[in-house]
């Protein structure tokens, strides 16, 4: 509980302690629509509905997505994620920034279901990668509502390019957690190949269409559980 009460401390500092000398850069929403068929745990084929928003700070910066879940046998359920990340160098005047390390920060991640909270907290860098948009490591300890506290490792990344004239963005993550009593470690290596179809459309915002393919090694835990999982992607950026 004291953990968990730390946790939500943290992350709740991280969010709101400058917000009244925020100023904010810059700022992304999303919407996409997937369908895939190769789900592992629950039914193999559902439609998700995805909210992100995205935006950064002279303190740091934030990212928050909402999944709607929609199964096969017409239930739903709904996930989250909150992940607000305060820069060091803001908070210590000091540019702290060392060879391929932009910043480092203090961050942490609210993961919320229909019937679970789990809290994270830890450190995370911002790394410059020759050719990507952005590449993050970040490093949490896990307060989990279901299960016993772990650890994990988290990678994030953009990698946009041109083909011919015409404009790709690779961008994904990849979760690794350690493990606990009754849970095997996991990873979660789940990314997006994305064709910027807005140019053809005469419009101005980002309209994309493409795969997602969830590549998850014991999936919630689950030994032997794999998903290997391709689903079609369209994606608005607005």
């Amino acid at each position: 509980m004291k953990n968990k009460l730390l946790a939500t401390a943290i992350g709740s500092a991280l969010l709101f302690s400058t917000s009244a000398f925020a100023e904010m850069k810059w700022s992304s929403y999303r919407l996409s629509y997937i369908q895939a068929d190769k789900y592992q745990v629950g039914d193999n084929s559902r439609e998700v509905l995805t909210v992100e928003h995205a935006s950064g700070h002279n303190w740091g910066d934030n990212f928050f997505f909402s999944d709607h879940l929609m199964f096969s046998d017409g239930t739903v359920s709904n996930y989250f994620e909150l992940s607000p990340r305060l820069s060091l160098s803001y908070l210590s005047g000091a540019d702290l920034s060392f060879g391929p390390v932009k910043d480092v920060y203090l961050t942490s991640t609210w993961e919320g279901g229909d019937t679970f909270d789990n809290f994270l907290y830890g450190v995370s860098m911002g790394l410059k990668v020759p050719g990507f948009k952005y590449f993050n490591v970040s490093l949490y300890k896990a307060n989990n509502d279901k299960w016993q506290d772990d650890e994990q490792v988290t990678l994030t990344w953009a990698l946009p390019s041109t083909i011919a004239g015409q404009e790709f963005l690779w961008d994904g993550f990849l979760d690794y957690s350690t493990s606990s009593e009754g849970r095997e470690a996991e990873m979660n290596f789940t990314s997006q190949l994305k064709w910027n179809i807005s140019p053809l459309l005469g419009i101005s915002s980002q309209l994309y269409v493409g795969i997602e393919y969830a590549y998850w090694t014991n999936k919630f835990g689950k030994k032997d559980v794999n998903e290997r999982n391709p689903g079609l992607l369209v994606k608005w950026h607005f």
